[in-house]
């Protein structure tokens, strides 16, 4: 079979058939289907695609090695700290059963992670229903926004954990305590964020509504809401990740069951791998967390557009 050239950049493939009679059969196709060859541009985009795929990923390999690596050497300095073979092997036999239940206070890791996830999304759930409306009050209305200026500039500074107190009082139970927690220190990035969405609205679109007489709640639906969702979305951001930071720190002090109990248990059983293995799964869900909510927001952020 022999090529021959022609005019109109296709070539001419002259056949043999595998007849007695030799009867030649002529076939005309282009270059590109005969030859599987790559296109002019193609090797220059496979070097970029895996400049582009070298740079998204390898920075953050070289980063977690060297926290093996540091974690590793301490490890051999300090013979109490467990290493990172260690910490696997730990990892290995506590996840191969992480919703075992032999007891109110014998439980495994995923139903104390459960716990407290439930009671994250119990205290968020309660102070987005009060701070989001809050803070449309407050960036709709400047007399309610100095009425309460000076309360939330006393209060949100306090650290969540002095409420913890006030919340077993009220209660008189561990588990309301710890959700009350989560509530206060969620509202106050709801509020604010919320209320500067609003007041950086337009005034010409007030003004517009204004001039077609539109009523209270549908400037709020039609025109507020959409101009402060990636503000609000930004809030919510930011309150479920300072909610899943103090949910531990509140469960340690309360007892029962959940994440943090769980770490002050290991402590005192002195597992210290087992606390190394609790500070990444408490870090993999926060990071889990805040990156649906980044998906959640881009994308209506985008539709707001």
């Amino acid at each position: 079979m022999s090529p021959a050239p022609s005019r109109d950049g296709l070539k001419t493939f002259t056949e043999i058939a595998p007849s007695s009679a030799g009867v030649k059969v002529s076939v005309r196709a282009s270059a590109q289907e005969v030859s599987p060859a790559l296109g002019p541009g193609s090797g220059e985009r496979l070097v970029h695609g895996a400049r582009e795929f070298a740079k998204t990923v390898i920075p953050p390999l070289l980063g977690i090695g060297l926290l093996i690596g540091l974690w590793a050497l301490i490890a051999v300095k300090n013979s109490s700290i467990p290493g990172p073979m260690q910490t696997w092997n730990a990892a290995t036999k506590l996840f191969a059963d992480p919703f075992y239940r032999n007891g109110p206070n014998d439980q495994g890791i995923g139903w104390n992670v459960l716990s407290s996830l439930q009671r994250v999304g119990v205290g968020f759930g309660f102070a987005a229903l009060v701070g989001i409306p809050m803070g449309f009050l407050l960036g709709r209305f400047s007399f309610v926004n100095r009425m309460f200026d000076p309360v939330i500039s006393l209060l949100r500074p306090v650290s969540p954990l002095a409420w913890l107190p006030i919340g077993l009082l009220v209660f008189k139970r561990a588990d309301p305590a710890a959700t009350w927690t989560i509530f206060i220190c969620s509202i106050w990035p709801m509020i604010l964020n919320t209320a500067q969405g609003v007041q950086r609205v337009p005034q010409d679109y007030l003004n517009v509504a204004r001039v077609l007489g539109l009523s209270e709640d549908k400037v709020i639906t039609r025109i507020l809401f959409p101009a402060v969702l990636p503000y609000l979305l930004t809030g919510i951001r930011l309150s479920i990740g300072t909610a899943w930071l103090v949910i531990v720190a509140a469960e340690m002090l309360t007892g029962g069951v959940g994440i943090g109990f769980w770490v002050w248990d290991e402590w005192n059983s002195l597992k210290v791998e087992h606390i190394i293995i609790a500070i990444f799964v408490i870090g993999i869900v926060g990071f889990t967390l805040e990156q649906m909510l980044l998906l959640l927001a881009k994308r209506f952020t985008y539709e707001s557009r």
